[in-house]
């Protein structure tokens, strides 16, 4: 284990260079399936810091593995380089009063900053873990992404535990929410909307699952949470048209396997309900976000209770235990033990006002290092 007070004082000393790389990173464009220039960009950034056998892999995950002293699976650290905003231009990254704003900059591009500059540590320090670190700085993780990047990871890499950095600081994740997405179609005859009045319309049978949908009863378990969302609609042709088509994309998600099987049930059933020959509805499932499935439970609770005390020292601060949809829904629905942890403070999440805190950044930079250090080092 290296020393804390030495590891906090790099932590301070690259106060500079973290601004300027997050500030750098953020300008540019990363939609989900297009995180290319990052991750052209990181994969640089690691090669002149000394990193060795740094790939990008056919997800766009950019991988560096780290040897240690034994063989045998590895401990991976996950950073996410998409962001929700479809952008393919230079993002424009301003700082006021001490904050930070640009569309994704604390979801994740403040944490996978982080995760660079604990990377660079590591190769600086020479340090030889015990068993092997991998470092992920993966695609994929938001929307219509669904987790590409990790499932790839967890594919070709044997891991033994997860932790992805993603979030704010004092927050850790302690079970995965589950999620399955959906776009709905709905096809009709149609027609003029006098000539043919009367023939059935799209809208109105999509606009009628809908209202059903809001009125189905959810699933209760004790201590969970279960929840649906219609998204987006779309339909029509003009106001004089009896609608042939129309479309909606609709999700539901939870914390408990049970209550996500009891969603499925309720929806395939209004679904088989409402289809009829004149009134054709199809499904299409576009995202697919697994529940826990963690074998050992005291694995996991020790990773969980590891990062917590890593963040609670820095910050003294106590730490939230949160169930959320992340990156670690992978690991964690394959029995691999897995949390996640923010580094870095701010809000606005997903819209284009998001900020950080500039001085929540070395904090959070000296958490990613604790936790490596107390997990691995």
């Amino acid at each position: 284990m290296i020393n804390k007070q030495e590891m906090f004082k790099w932590a301070e000393a690259h106060a500079d260079e973290q601004k300027e790389l997050l500030k750098a990173i953020a300008a540019i464009p990363a939609p989900s399936h297009h995180e290319e220039r990052r991750a052209h960009f990181i994969k640089d950034w690691l090669v002149r810091q000394g990193a060795a056998d740094v790939i990008i892999d056919e997800a766009l995950n950019v991988v560096m593995p780290f040897p240690g002293k034994n063989s045998g699976p590895y401990t991976a650290f996950t950073a996410h380089t998409d962001i929700v905003f479809p952008d393919m231009d230079t993002i424009s990254v301003k700082e006021e009063n001490g904050i930070l704003y640009a569309p994704g900059i604390g979801d994740d591009t403040a944490n996978l900053v982080n995760l660079m500059l604990i990377a660079k540590f590591v190769i600086e320090k020479k340090t030889e873990p015990a068993s092997p670190l991998l470092f992920v700085f993966n695609s994929c993780e938001e929307g219509l992404g669904n987790l590409k990047g990790i499932r790839q990871i967890c594919r070709e890499w044997d891991i033994k535990r997860h932790v992805s950095f993603d979030l704010y600081l004092d927050k850790v994740v302690c079970r995965a929410v589950g999620s399955e997405r959906w776009r709905v179609s709905c096809k009709t005859k149609g027609g003029h909307s006098y000539g043919a009045f009367g023939n059935p319309n799209a809208i109105a049978a999509m606009a009628e699952m809908i209202s059903r949908l809001y009125d189905q009863e959810i699933p209760a378990a004790a201590g969970r949470k279960t929840t649906y969302n219609v998204g987006e609609i779309r339909g029509g042709t003009s106001v004089n048209t009896i609608a042939q088509n129309a479309e909606m994309l609709y999700e539901y998600r939870s914390d408990d396997l049970a209550c996500l099987a009891q969603m499925r049930k309720q929806f395939f059933d209004l679904f088989d309900e409402m289809n009829c020959e004149d009134t054709v509805f199809e499904k299409e499932l576009i995202g697919e976000r697994p529940c826990s499935a963690v074998k050992n439970n005291d694995e996991l609770e020790e990773l969980i209770n590891s990062c917590s005390r890593a963040d609670t020292e820095v910050t003294g601060s106590e730490v939230v235990r949160e169930p959320l949809s992340t990156d670690c829904n992978i690991p964690l629905s394959l029995g691999i033990p897995a949390t996640c942890v923010g580094l870095c403070r701010g809000g606005k999440a997903h819209t284009r006002e998001e900020w950080v805190e500039a001085a929540s950044l070395i904090p959070g930079l000296k958490v990613g290092l604790n936790i490596v250090n107390d997990l691995c080092l």
